[in-house]
This record gives C-alpha cells, structure tokens and sequence, in this order.
C-alpha cells in the first residue's frame, strides 16, 4: 500500500510541484491550504506518515500547527518537513525544538525531498 503524505502550503503552484514529485515516486498525496486545515487533516487522517509543510501560510502558519499537531499529542511521532522561503535559523531552530524533522529552502531540489522523504517513511 503506498504511503500518504499531506503537502501543506497557501500556494497551489508549491503544492502541485511537490505533488508531481511525490506522486511520481509511488506516494498518495492529500493537500490542505493553511495551517489550519492541515492540522485537522493530520488529526482526522491516521494515514498519514508524513507531512511537508510551509512557514508562512494565512490563519495558521506552519511553526502554529507544528505546536498544535506535537503539543496537543494528536500525532506526536509524525514526521513533519518544512518547506519554506525561510533561511533565518531562530526559524529552523525553533521548528526543530517543536519537533520539525527537516528543513527544505525553497526552490526545492527534487531529489533533495526525496531523500528526506524515504528517509523519514522508511
């Protein structure tokens, strides 16, 4: 069975790219818009055994729902990657204290998400 993966990102164009990469490697991918709508998709959606998320995002930013899916002990274990515009490292540095797996800096190299992808659905 493949494995599901949620893009979050405001941005269609971001999602559908990472979409292309994914679905071409074999994985089922399920999209939310905001942070909000992630957040509600990982807490109704066992399924999903990892999730590639933005920073800066309308209504919930991606830090906001890596607290809440982390702290509100939904889904604790499940890998989250984020995929941002975002370099400054107090940023990485407190997506890593919150439990963020990666860290991508858009424009991403597909193979550079694969590999963390693999990596953390292995």
């Amino acid at each position: 069975m493949a494995k599901k993966i949620l893009i979050v990102d405001d941005s269609a164009t971001v999602r559908q790219q990472v979409a292309m990469v994914l679905q071409g490697a074999g994985f089922l991918v399920t999209e939310a818009d905001d942070g909000q709508n992630g957040a509600q998709a990982i807490e109704s959606d066992q399924e999903i055994c990892l999730v590639i998320c933005d920073v800066n995002m309308p209504r919930m930013n991606g830090l906001d729902m890596l607290a809440r899916v982390k702290g509100e002990g939904a889904r604790p274990g499940l890998p989250i990657v984020m995929l941002t515009t975002e370099f400054d490292p107090s940023l990485v540095g407190r997506a890593k204290s919150l439990g963020a797996k990666g860290w991508i800096v858009k424009p991403f190299q597909a193979e550079q998400l694969l590999a963390a992808v693999n990596k953390l659905t292995a």
